[in-house]
Order: structure tokens, then C-alpha cells, then sequence
């Protein structure tokens, strides 16, 4: 099996602001999405729960959506993780990158 790269970028839905998060969580889906369909990339997305401390020692906890990536190249990636910190107004979101193995397994009846 030839070796892959999986993204995840973690992006919060707490302004960066207000510490609240403005929207119904679903909007937030929505807008991911049409940002990877914009890049022409698949995906997969989960809601999970976090907590972050800012840059000014505030720490919030937070809905957050943990967008990921195969084998996408590190400059899309890193354009797509400006775009959901610019659209999501937050201060930072975070991007890891691990090696993994990939196989589709295809079955009929």
C-alpha cells in the first residue's frame, strides 16, 4: 500500500470576538462544504468539542468542526485553512498532517 497524507484542520465556531458562536452549527457545515466543493476536494467532517486558549491568555470552550483530507496537496490545504479562519472570524485554526494508508474496498452481491 503506497502511503498517503491525512489532513485535519480543527476549526472552532466560537467568534474570535465575542467568544459566542453566531450561527447554528449546521451553517457553519454548510459553508465548509461549499469551501471544499469550491477546491474540488472530498472530505469528511465531524462535530466534536474543544477548548483553546487565545493568544491573550482567554480560554474558551467550543463547538468545532474537524474537517479532513486525503492526500491533498500542502498549498490547497493551507488555502483552505485561511479560508475557514477568514469566513469563521477566528484566530487561528489548526492543521495536522500524518502519514496513513488508504484502501477502497469495493464488494457486490
Amino acid at each position: 500500500m503506497p502511503a498517503t497524507n491525512q489532513t485535519t484542520i480543527y476549526v472552532g465556531l466560537n467568534d474570535a470576538d465575542t467568544g459566542a458562536q453566531r450561527f447554528d452549527t449546521e451553517k457553519y457545515v454548510s459553508i465548509l462544504k461549499n469551501v471544499c466543493r469550491g477546491y474540488r476536494v472530498a472530505f469528511s467532517v465531524h462535530r466534536i468539542n474543544g477548548g483553546y486558549f487565545h493568544e491573550d491568555g482567554r480560554y474558551t470552550e467550543e463547538n468545532t468542526l474537524c474537517l479532513t483530507l486525503m492526500d491533498i496537496p500542502a498549498d490547497t490545504v493551507t488555502e483552505i485553512a485561511k479560508d475557514l479562519c477568514a469566513f469563521f472570524h477566528q484566530e487561528s485554526v489548526m492543521v495536522t498532517t500524518s502519514p496513513c494508508s488508504v484502501v477502497f474496498v469495493k464488494e457486490q452481491i
